[in-house]
């Protein structure tokens, strides 16, 4: 039989975990890590470069250097798996006073993860980055492998219940920790990637760059994973403990 301060903390550490996969999911999903504020456009001269510039971000090959520049003038956005810009709806650029603005999207593929970073964004001759390159991967990959290890915990729990056992509860809040340490750690990855990306890049003028919400709710799913498991342990030590003393009252 399960003690009412042990049920109380594993369903509200079932609620935490919930949300802040809700939390981890949507942040991977979404776009808004980091986002850029650019100047308006003047002179028809400067709309058809960007133009060109939207053009190649569209169709042309992947390369580091095209969709950054691009990512800095036209008010950019971009996330783990989405790089967007905020461009006019119509073929008229710039042209109209009250123009209205879509954000068109490309993903990064399995491939464009995996591409490694240059010591210069664009020039293959300069030697690959391998902080940068590595920080990347690391981006991309902890969040998945945080996923994983919810995943995994949510199926032990599921057994668990069946069998009617609190034994896997400890490997169960251990996983969330680790979860949360994984999260923390993609969070810390990206700030890191993303200003080393501004040291070796050329910021046009009056560009400003912020954290957006998608980063936050990542933010906010490691500590509420590390609060589940915290939550965890304490139930499944605490539930041991009181056996043992049950045991060894009815051997006395």
């Amino acid at each position: 039989m399960v003690d009412n301060r042990f049920a109380t903390a594993l369903v509200i550490a079932c609620v935490l975990s919930l949300l802040a996969t809700v939390y981890l999911t949507v942040a991977i999903g979404t776009q808004h890590w980091y986002q850029y504020s650019s100047p308006a456009v003047r002179g028809e001269a400067n709309a058809s470069d960007l133009r060109s510039l939207y053009e190649e971000f569209m169709d042309g090959e992947f390369d580091e250097k095209t969709y950054s520049d691009t990512l800095f003038r036209l008010n950019g956005t971009v996330g783990l798996w989405w790089r967007c810009v905020l461009v006019p709806a119509n073929a008229h650029w710039y042209k109209e006073p009250d123009t209205k603005f879509v954000l068109e999207c490309r993903s990064f593929t399995l491939s464009h993860q995996f591409t490694p970073k240059y010591k210069e964004p664009g020039n293959h001759n300069s030697g690959e980055d391998l902080l940068r390159t590595y920080l990347w991967r690391c981006q991309f990959l902890l969040p998945l492998v945080s996923l994983g290890l919810i995943v995994l915990a949510a199926l032990i729990g599921f057994c668990a219940c069946l069998c009617r056992s609190l034994t896997p509860t400890l490997a169960i809040g251990v996983f969330h920790l680790i979860a949360g340490l994984c999260t923390l750690a993609t969070v810390c990855c990206y700030l890191a990637g993303t200003d080393l990306l501004h040291r070796v890049s050329v910021l046009p003028d009056k560009v400003d760059g912020s954290l957006g919400w998608s980063l936050y709710l990542a933010l906010i799913s490691s500590p509420l994973h590390m609060m589940s498991a915290a939550l965890l342990v304490w139930a499944a030590r605490s539930h041991s403990q009181n056996y043992y003393r049950m045991t060894a009252y009815r051997v006395a």
